[in-house]
């Protein structure tokens, strides 16, 4: 899988005062892009959920590289990178309209029990896209 990609434009209330995206609102684009992986290869958060299972963040690593400014229209791309037993790794890119890297992220995220809150082996409909 060579990864998904999420189309967002900046927005006035994403702007600072320092009249650029605030470091938070990338974190929050982020997930969105995260949540849209998940709707792209059919995981179903609900259905998890149902039978006792959840995906939680463990780790979010965030390098600023550039600036996004209001009106831009960013893209971002949520790649599969590694596996373990219990989590997985998906990195992010978040490019501008000129193609310009603005943000690199990589997001831990482990398969959980949720009635034990204890880690757990990921399922299937997961590890297939770190094959």
């Amino acid at each position: 899988m060579n990864g998904h990609y999420t189309e967002i434009t900046v927005q006035p209330d994403d702007i600072d005062s320092l009249n650029h995206m605030n470091n938070i609102v990338y974190i929050q684009y982020l997930e969105k892009a995260r949540f849209e992986w998940y709707d792209q290869i059919g995981l179903s958060l609900e259905t998890l959920m149902s039978k006792g299972q959840a995906l939680v963040l463990r780790n979010l690593e965030v390098s600023y590289i550039n600036e996004a400014r209001l009106g831009d229209t960013l893209k971002i791309k949520t790649s599969p990178f590694k596996r373990g037993k219990t989590s997985y790794t998906l990195k992010q890119i978040i490019y501008n309209q000129k193609n310009e890297i603005l943000t690199e992220a990589e997001t831990v995220t482990v398969m959980i029990d949720l009635e034990k809150r204890k880690s757990i082996p990921l399922i299937a409909d997961i590890t297939k896209y770190f094959e």
